[in-house]
């Protein structure tokens, strides 16, 4: 029996969260323009990996659309937004956000969070 890797490297495929090094990577599937600012279900990309839809109003013109996200984020998490930071994708709608000082216990609380939205 041979063992398969995940296209996306993450060890629970449909979830967007993994704990590495002390830190939260999250994936984002990131929808500017939208009319209003909401986080959305976990979905499968491309790939079948786990993505978590977020939507935001600003445009996506220097900057305005990751900020705004940090900010959502942040705010419907109560996290720091210094904290949060835009690790890949910075310029595509799918997106690696990296929490500093996130845990395992973290992942499982905001995955409580999305549970209940």
């Amino acid at each position: 029996m041979s063992l398969r890797v995940s296209p996306c490297g993450w060890a629970d495929l449909l979830s967007p969260f993994s704990v590495v090094d002390g830190s939260l990577k999250l994936r984002l599937r990131v929808t500017p323009k939208a009319a209003r600012s909401a986080i959305g279900d976990v979905v499968a990309d491309g790939q079948g990996c786990g993505v978590l839809k977020v939507a935001v109003t600003a445009i996506p013109e220097k900057g305005n659309a990751n900020t705004a996200v940090i900010a959502l984020l942040a705010k419907s998490w109560k996290l720091r937004k210094s904290d949060i930071e835009v690790v890949r994708g910075a310029s595509q709608r799918t997106k690696t956000i990296l929490i500093r000082n996130g845990d395992q216990a973290l992942a499982t609380r905001l995955d409580r969070a999305l549970v209940r939205q």
